[in-house]
């Protein structure tokens, strides 16, 4: 299942850091963690990071500034109005993907 879930990822992972990112702000490793939480364990420290700056670029988060304990400041990410509509037209889009993916499973019962 490795390098399929791998591929299925690269279009699915901006989503779900979006949707971990709508429960709460936080800052690129509590975002890895979260990940592996839910069960994402394969996700390197580096793509997260990396994908946290397309959708800064992309104008989806906000950030800001907090300092750290330890080192330099922490980057704490948001999402902001724009990231949220893009959110919901991820759920749009995944809704109508696993439904025909469900219709095609049972189909081919």
């Amino acid at each position: 299942m490795g390098k399929q879930m791998t591929e299925m990822l690269k279009g699915t992972l901006e989503g779900i850091v979006l949707a971990i990112l709508s429960a709460r702000p936080a800052y690129g490793y509590e975002i890895t963690s979260r990940l592996r939480d839910q069960g994402f364990t394969d996700i390197a420290e580096g793509t997260v990071y990396a994908l946290l700056i397309r959708i800064e670029k992309r104008g989806l988060v906000d950030v800001e500034k907090v300092p750290s304990e330890k080192g330099p400041p922490r980057k704490v990410y948001s999402l902001n109005a724009q990231g949220k509509q893009y959110l919901d037209e991820f759920w749009e889009t995944w809704g109508f993907l696993a439904q025909r993916l469900e219709q095609l499973h049972e189909g081919g019962k």
